[in-house]
């Protein structure tokens, strides 16, 4: 990950594009944020722009795409949806069928992608505040877990909130929730400090997404809104087709993270 740490997203998604990076993105292109990815039939687009207006913080919208277009003029004009996240989850009727590296051949001309923020956009952030982001030491997948937070229905989309968990210090759980809460559009300050029993998670050990990542003796488990969130609502409501990013495996977009502040 750290070899593109300063490198430009245009070059990244060449290299994503070309198979070259197929991992998580956490890491990468400093400053720059990243984004979700869910991609919907046109009939049930409408239902979902809702559930997102109306659940912000785990869905905080950046982009919507024209019906069947793959370009995102707004945060990467030279942009194909299609190829340009690492790795792609397809779901058919709420159930994962695979996951790719492109889903060129899946493509419909009914289809709207809707691209939403992520607290890998927040890293850097952190970082240069001097706040331990744990999977990036370890170069690993950030840990997430589904939780018992009810998201507030729209239209067929219900479900529970997923979280994103980063272990902390003490001392610097304070200045984490400074930094992240400066940054509403890519999902902003925790929804839990400390407590994952109080949001359903029985096993902080084992996370339902991502990777196990060390969580140190006087360590507090810190958890924030996930973009997964869509994932699991789409895996409970079974529409006809629905794709996604894979967990970790982000778009990386030409907007700076200053720009995406409150």
């Amino acid at each position: 990950m750290t070899e593109y740490y300063n490198m430009s997203p245009r070059k990244v998604r060449k290299l994503v594009r070309n198979g070259m990076i197929t991992g998580p993105t956490s890491g990468m292109c400093a400053g720059y944020a990243q984004a979700n990815l869910v991609v919907l039939p046109r009939e049930l687009a409408y239902d979902f722009l809702l559930f997102t207006q109306r659940n912000p913080k785990s869905c905080p919208l950046l982009e919507v795409s024209d019906t069947g277009s793959r370009k995102l003029p707004h945060i990467a004009r030279d942009a194909d949806i299609a190829r340009d996240f690492p790795k792609y989850r397809v779901y058919k009727r709420g159930t994962l069928i695979g996951e790719y590296t492109d889903v060129e051949r899946f493509w419909r001309d009914d289809f709207v992608s809707f691209l939403i923020g992520c607290s890998f956009s927040f890293e850097s952030a952190l970082l240069e505040a001097g706040v331990t982001v744990r999977h990036i030491e370890e170069s690993c997948n950030v840990p997430m877990y589904k939780t018992n937070i009810a998201c507030t229905p729209a239209g067929m989309f219900y479900g529970n909130l997923v979280v994103s968990m980063r272990p902390l210090p003490q001392d610097q759980v304070a200045k984490a929730v400074l930094v992240t809460g400066e940054m509403a559009k890519v999902h902003g300050a925790p929804v839990q400090i400390g407590e994952p029993e109080a949001i359903g998670i029985k096993d902080i050990h084992t996370p339902d997404f991502g990777d196990r990542v060390t969580i140190r003796r006087g360590e507090v488990p810190v958890f924030w809104p996930c973009g997964v969130t869509p994932q699991n609502v789409v895996m409970k409501v079974k529409p006809e087709i629905a794709i996604t990013h894979s967990p970790g495996h982000m778009f990386i977009t030409d907007v700076k993270n200053v720009e995406l502040k409150y």
